[in-house]
């Protein structure tokens, strides 16, 4: 049962979820899944790079403190490779959870930054509205 589905008609949108917590990573996937999407799960830093290369996501959702390349570097990466052609890049942590934390995220390049736990329904609903802004501005995926 899908927690806040987006009620879109459209197609699904490509994630990558990366966690090196397995259960965290699996569960957020199923939700995913579950609303629609096209989901991969990596659970090393390097491994979700590799994937981005292959999979082309329009979201990647991130922990930040990843094994391989952390969640900082993998967004500063895309962010350099895809500039604006980016895809939504959501990182998250329950290690790093001060304001200058976040401050770094968003100078990496991250979208948004969320605290764990996080509100399922929160993430779901910031999907929703890039979905939403990238219909309404033609915009297909990359």
């Amino acid at each position: 049962m899908p927690l806040a589905g987006s009620g879109r008609a459209g197609k699904a949108l490509r994630i990558l979820v990366a966690d090196d917590d397995r259960d965290n990573a699996n569960m957020l996937a199923v939700v995913l899944r579950d609303d629609g999407h096209e989901v991969l799960v990596a659970l090393r830093g390097d491994e979700a790079l590799d994937l981005s290369r292959l999979f082309r996501p329009d979201v990647l959702i991130t922990d930040v403190n990843m094994p391989g390349v952390s969640g900082y570097a993998l967004a500063r990466e895309l962010r350099q490779r895809h500039g604006n052609l980016c895809p939504l890049l959501i990182g998250m942590s329950g290690v790093w959870t001060h304001t200058s934390d976040r401050l770094l995220g968003e100078a990496a390049g991250f979208d948004h930054y969320l605290v764990k736990p996080y509100d399922l329904k929160q993430v779901l609903g910031l999907i929703a509205a890039f979905e939403g802004a990238a219909s309404e501005n033609g915009a297909s995926s990359a």
